[in-house]
């Protein structure tokens, strides 16, 4: 059984999501997990669940390695684990050749052009420190629009209702930790 496996970073990337899912619908995928989750997301429901069901003599199908792995230790870790349970894993978009781990190319490929989208990730990630930087030095740098703050009058409110901070913080959106930052801040 083909067993697709889709994820974007945000949901601002729906068009990347749904470029996956078509790829994976014309692979032949019958199944599909898919997520709006990080990379560096310590869960990722789906795609464990994508593991737990996948069985001997399936194969996971991945539009790209990145959107299955934060790295090239966490993509091999992934290849071993479905390797152990007799599992290959397929790569569709690998600089236009499908990868299959069910080959000594494959896991080769997989490897090699896993290290360089890598390295293409700490030089991009290199060049918006940099970009950072500079707009700081310059004065235009603003930074992230503070959100917990800007909704401080609701945590309040809601406080002296007696709703208990945890509840607040999910009905808001924000962290619990800005939540009990307001109001200490308010005390």
């Amino acid at each position: 059984m083909l067993i697709g496996y889709a994820r974007t970073s945000t949901t601002d990337q729906e068009a990347g999501l749904d470029a996956q899912m078509r790829a994976l619908g014309e692979a032949g995928c019958e199944k599909v997990f898919s997520e709006r989750v990080s990379s560096i997301a310590v869960q990722r429901p789906q795609l464990a669940a994508a593991l737990e069901f996948a069985r001997e003599g399936d194969t996971l199908v991945v539009a790209k390695p990145d959107r299955l792995a934060r790295s090239v230790a966490d993509l091999l870790t992934i290849v071993a684990r479905l390797e152990g349970r007799g599992v290959a894993l397929l790569v569709l978009s690998m600089g236009g050749q499908p990868v299959d781990t069910r080959t000594p190319t494959g896991k080769l490929m997989l490897t090699m052009l896993g290290a360089v989208a890598e390295f293409e990730r700490g030089l991009m990630l290199e060049r918006q420190r940099e970009g950072i930087a500079k707009a700081k030095a310059e004065g235009r740098y603003k930074g992230r629009k503070p959100t917990a703050r800007a909704k401080a009058s609701e945590v309040l409110a809601m406080h002296a209702l007696g709703v208990p901070v945890v509840e607040i913080a999910r009905r808001l959106a924000i962290g619990p930790a800005s939540a009990f930052r307001i109001l200490r801040a308010a005390r």
